[in-house]
């Protein structure tokens, strides 16, 4: 399976496609079409509903423009960089680490612009476009600039996540909600970044979509505040940082010495959303440990979250879970002098950050990827039955003699309750081919025994088998598929 497959069903489809396609694209920009719309929703909704569930956690809708001040303070300003090689030749410009782990297949995080020019000169990497010599290595920030007002005010930019914004509002949402801590705040929003060459589809965009949450607490008393014993023999599946080739599996009351209760609380239920709750397969998992230079300078602890994707030539990121410390918090306090300490039963202090952060964007194509299959003689998409865009189809088997007004009475009744999509175009083989690829878990058929005795053919996606039902009974079956389907 290759990644040109699973785009040419996404285009064809309704999934997703180059964003303003009609003037030739526009690099690091995807518009969602009518399905994958639904699909990243549906995601989007599973996500929320999970990791606000573990505790006193919300939702809040931050702005998308920043001052430059609060950027500044944060590090981003200093901080958000790449390192930008440009071709002597064709002028065109690179991402240097890529270049550089596209020769050696190792990750290069973290290396200097000095390290990077004699990375490249001992390697002898060229321009990979006319094979021109590439020029010095330098720093590039990847903030978006806006204008804000018809006169020179704070300089702006685009949010460059959606972190900073739950950092802005911390001090107002803790005192509204009763100075209480732990305390989580969650947001699913765009954030902007301006890759130098943004390339794998909607891997690696400069609008992407994070679903983030995080979580403020005091670093004494969070271990007694997670409900550990309840996962503390849930076996993670961990890369560590010493053995970059073996993935083991460990019980997390093995760790303890290693890492605090709470990360591996928050690891557990992360690799439970994944397998339990996505149908991920487990050897498509994979925690990441990043040390050194290759994680993020404030982050006390660092796993990446990888899925294996055929279509990305391996494990890819796709979330991660940091501890940030109170770093945040602390820059800000700094930076626009409004204490952020809080005060709990007479113990004042900086509250502390986990922070669990999702690409929207990477996820919605794993899912693409995983339940991706190429059958003898059908493409079909094994989604999970809750993410499907659309759970039912409805068929009249011909357009004549009562079927579709008997078809358009049963699609109009399921649609209260369900996604539901009607179609009487083509041969009925055709019409299982169309919902196959979307990943429609049910089709209906209304044929003439229907009329007779107020039956239909339920036909399923992945095994391909039908039954029989009343009609009266469709509801109630659907729902007994989708919760055996969910839980097997």
């Amino acid at each position: 399976m290759n990644a040109e497959k699973i785009w040419g069903v996404a285009k064809r489809r309704g999934f997703i496609w180059p964003a303003v396609e009609i003037y030739g694209g526009l690099a690091g920009f995807y518009d969602y079409g009518h399905l994958g719309a639904v699909l990243k929703k549906k995601w989007e909704n599973e996500w929320l509903k999970y990791f606000l569930n573990l505790g006193d956690y919300y939702l809040i809708d931050p702005v998308n423009i920043l001052p430059g001040s609060s950027l500044k303070a944060s590090g981003h300003a200093e901080h958000f960089t790449d390192i930008l090689v440009e071709c002597s030749k064709c002028k065109h410009s690179f991402r240097a680490d890529h270049l550089i782990e596209e020769k050696t297949e190792e990750s290069v995080e973290g290396l200097t612009a000095q390290e990077v020019n004699d990375r490249i000169k001992n390697l002898k990497i060229c321009c990979p476009d006319c094979k021109g010599r590439l020029g010095d290595a330098s720093a590039f920030n990847m903030m978006f600039p806006v204008s804000v007002g018809p006169k020179d005010g704070d300089k702006a930019f685009l949010r460059p996540e959606t972190a900073q914004g739950v950092y802005l509002n911390f001090r107002r949402e803790f005192e509204t909600l009763r100075k209480k801590l732990p305390l989580g705040l969650a947001v699913i929003g765009k954030a902007y970044r301006n890759e130098i060459s943004p390339r794998q589809g909607v891997y690696r965009m400069r609008e992407l979509i994070q679903a983030e949450l995080q979580i403020f607490f005091d670093p004494e008393r969070f271990d007694n505040e997670v409900n550990f014993e309840a996962m503390k023999d849930h076996k993670l599946r961990i890369m560590f940082a010493n053995d970059r080739k073996k993935i083991k599996e460990i019980a997390g009351k093995e760790l303890v010495d290693a890492l605090p209760k709470f990360y591996l609380f928050h690891m557990a239920k992360i690799q439970d959303f994944y397998i339990n709750l996505l149908n991920v397969p487990l050897d498509k998992f994979r925690f990441y440990e990043k040390t050194g230079k290759e994680k993020a300078f404030y982050n006390k602890i660092h796993f990446d979250i990888e899925l294996n994707m055929e279509s990305l030539g391996g494990f890819r990121e796709v979330a991660g879970i940091h501890y940030r410390g109170d770093y945040d918090l602390s820059k800000h306090q700094e930076g626009s002098k409004q204490s952020m300490e809080v005060n709990i039963d007479g113990k004042k202090f900086i509250p502390h950050v986990l922070e669990l952060s999702f690409g929207v964007d990477r996820n919605f194509w794993a899912m693409l990827d995983l339940f991706f299959a190429e059958e003898e003689k059908r493409v079909v998409l094994k989604l999970p039955h809750r993410l499907a865009p659309k759970t039912l189809a409805v068929f009249p088997l011909i357009n004549k003699d009562g079927l579709p007004e008997k078809s358009r009475e049963i699609y109009n009744k399921l649609k209260e309750n369900f996604d539901v999509f009607y179609d009487d175009s083509g041969s009925i083989g055709r019409r299982y081919a169309r919902m196959d690829e979307i990943g429609t878990p049910y089709c209906i058929t209304i044929d003439y025994q229907t009329m007779e005795d107020n039956t239909v053919t339920i036909r399923d996606r992945d095994t391909t088998k039908q039954m029989r039902v009343k009609v009266e009974e469709i509801e109630n079956r659907i729902n007994g598929f989708m919760a055996e389907g969910e839980n097997s």
